[in-house]
Formats: C-alpha cells, structure tokens, sequence
C-alpha cells in the first residue's frame, strides 16, 4: 500500500522508521500449535505530505472488520462511556433518538446506552459476537460498511457510535461515507481514536501495532472527517491516550478544500525511546535475577505484545496474566510468554508484577495488591519509562 489511505496521495519511498520484529497482530493470539510457526514481522511507518495522516504501508490484519475487546466490561472505560453518552444526549437534544454503534462487538457499550432515554442499535461483523450481543438482549445485526453505497438495516440512523474501530480501516473514507449515508438529515456521530500526539509527546513506541494501521491527530481526523461530509463540533481528549469528537452531518463534503503541506512528523523521541525502554528492562531483569526474584506482566494488549517482543522481557518473564478469558492458555505473538488468568498466580507467584495496561494501571494494581498482598513489588510502563507504584 504505497498510497494514502485518506486522501490517495503518494506516501514516497522514505518512511519515518522501521519497526523490526513486531507482533503481526493483536488478535490472532497463537495456541500451543499455531505458536511453533509464529513469527514477528517489519512494519514500515509512513506520513502522507499532503493530509499527514501517519499509517503504516502494509495491508491490514486479516480481521479488520471485527470488534474484539478485551476491556469493554471494565470500570474505566463504562465510567467513560456513560460520561459521554450523558454529556452527547443532553448537549444535543438526542432523547428518543435513533443511534447506531458502528463495530459493536459483544455490545458492551450498547448496554451501557441502554440506560439512555434513546433507541438503541448496533453492528458487528463478526457473527458469533453479533450473536453474543443479540442473547444479551440487544438489537444487533450483522454488517460492516462495504461500500458507500450500503444500505445498514434500521436505516436511516439519527446518531452513529464509533470507538476505536476508524484506525483498524483500510478504506476510512469508504467507511465514513456509507454511515453518512444512513444519517438523516444533520445525523450525529461521536468517534473516538488512538491518539498520535499522545504517542508522540510520551514517546510511547510500544502503542505502534500493526492491527493500527493509521494514527491520528486531531487535524489529520478532521481533515478526513470533512472530507467525507462532517462538520467537527467538539474535540477531547479522554481517558489520556484518546482523541474524541463529536461531528455533524453536513450537506456536501469538502472534496476540494486546499491543504497546506503536512509538515513531517518527528520521530526521533520514539526510536529513542525504544533504546531508552529497553536499558530500564535490562536493567529491572538483571535486578530481579540477582535477587533471585521472578517477574510477571500483567496486560495481554498490543502495548504488552509489542514491549515484551521487542526487549529482554520475552526471554526473562514468566508468564503474562490477563483477565480476559479467551486470551487465557495462549501465547503472546514474537515473544511467545504464556497468557493465564489472574489466579495463576497463586500456584505459581511472581515477586514483581510490571503493568502493561495504559488506561487501566491504577484499577490493575489495586487489584494486585487487595489479591496477592503487600509484598508484591508492582511497576508499570509509564510514557516512556518504568515506574515503581
């Protein structure tokens, strides 16, 4: 993929830096069989001179149109949710109105929304968690946004949802332009992303995974949101690591709107970084050995993946404890560390436990200290450095 996938432009010859042996997904999480002929794989990561997008040049994961979450249920992000739901509801005048989450895996957020005074529909591409959705109550159907002009079912929509779903997309245009389509006149929508600046100004490499294909900005998002037929009202960033807004439906899209060159983004912070990241490591394991001390990770998320692939950690951790139940008895890509549950711990303790979660550290180690005790040595992967809580 030499060519923007915003605007079409030409990305050039010359990336921005090399990623080498990264996982080659977040999801494909490999059994005991798959992980014999797991390998990490070369991510170029490129910026389009003319809209600026930053994106990797390679084609998407194979499951691009899936919603998988594996902190869907937790407090964080159900605290988040409910805050904008009310703030998007009540700002707006949107009681009794139709919504629609575009990519709503098992429906987590959409029953969240359910406590709302509004109609509540959602769509998945995968069938088995449209299904999961449908059992637990919620209107669901199964689709995805083919094309620009694909009628979604129970269309038109007054309101479309989409979290961290845009940045997984091939063909983000393809995809804005057909929930566009299914608005009504003036219809709303509320999109969150990864953002880009917060990698960059935490120098935070290990957020690069291929599952993301782009990486945002707030102009880069508005430039495409415009692009497709969108007015942005309102632009936060939540939850540290996150762009939000809010966009309205407008009556053309601005096509042919000049843009001043993108000036070319800075990297150097993240391949420093990456050194940087990987003394602490050596230095925090070569610690812990002399101690005669076992480590633990905790979060199998591409944060995790891609830290534990691309340092010592794979050689010298034990094992990676994550909650979710369908990671468990698997194996992390590159680094190939076993995933358990939390209560692996006890058959087999760790002395220090490093959090890998970004967004849900806090709720992580207390977790840790109200099950396993005091004497467990807690650190976590803060920006761009290791950090003793």
């Amino acid at each position: 993929m030499k060519h923007c996938i915003a605007c079409g432009h030409s990305l050039g010859d010359r990336p921005l830096m090399t990623l080498d042996n990264m996982p080659a997904s977040a999801q494909n999480i490999p059994d005991r069989e798959q992980v014999k002929s797991d390998r990490g794989i070369g991510l170029n990561l490129c910026q389009c001179p003319s809209c600026g997008l930053v994106q990797f040049d390679c084609e998407p994961v194979d499951y691009y149109r899936d919603v998988i979450r594996a902190g869907g249920f937790s407090t964080t992000m159900v605290e988040l949710r409910r805050k904008q739901y009310g703030h998007l509801i009540r700002a707006y005048g949107l009681e009794g109105k139709k919504f629609l989450e575009a990519g709503c895996g098992r429906g987590e957020f959409l029953s969240v929304l359910k406590e709302f005074p509004v109609e509540v529909w959602g769509m998945e591409h995968r069938a088995d968690l449209a299904e999961l959705a449908a059992e637990n109550g919620l209107k669901v159907f199964r689709g995805f946004t083919e094309t620009e002009d694909t009628v979604l079912p129970g269309a038109p929509y007054d309101v479309f949802l989409s979290f961290n779903f845009l940045e997984h997309q091939p063909q983000p245009g393809v995809m804005l332009r057909c929930i566009r389509n299914n608005l009504t006149e003036k219809g709303m929508g509320l999109i969150t992303v990864p953002s880009l600046e917060y990698i960059l100004q935490y120098d935070g490499y290990y957020e690069l995974i291929h599952d993301h294909i782009a990486y945002y900005t707030f102009e880069t998002l508005r430039n495409l949101l415009e692009s497709c037929g969108f007015e942005v009202l309102e632009e936060e960033m939540v939850n540290r690591d996150t762009l939000s807004v809010i966009v309205r439906k407008t009556e053309e899209a601005a096509c042919g709107k000049e843009r001043t060159p993108a000036a070319p983004v800075d990297v150097s912070g993240l391949i420093a970084s990456r050194r940087y990241i990987d003394e602490e490591v050596n230095g925090l394991v070569d610690r812990l050995r002399a101690q005669g001390k076992k480590l633990a990770v905790w979060g199998a998320s591409h944060q995790g993946f891609t830290l534990t692939a691309t340092t010592r950690l794979g050689d010298k951790v034990s094992y990676i404890i994550d909650s979710a139940p369908f990671k468990q008895g698997r194996f992390a890509p590159t680094s190939h560390l076993p995933i358990v549950a939390p209560d692996h711990f006890f058959s087999d303790p760790a002395d220090a436990i490093l959090i890998v979660a970004p967004g849900y550290t806090e709720e992580i180690a207390s977790v840790i200290r109200e099950k396993f005790g005091e004497q467990v040595e807690i650190l976590a992967l803060k920006s761009n450095h290791l950090e003793t809580l």
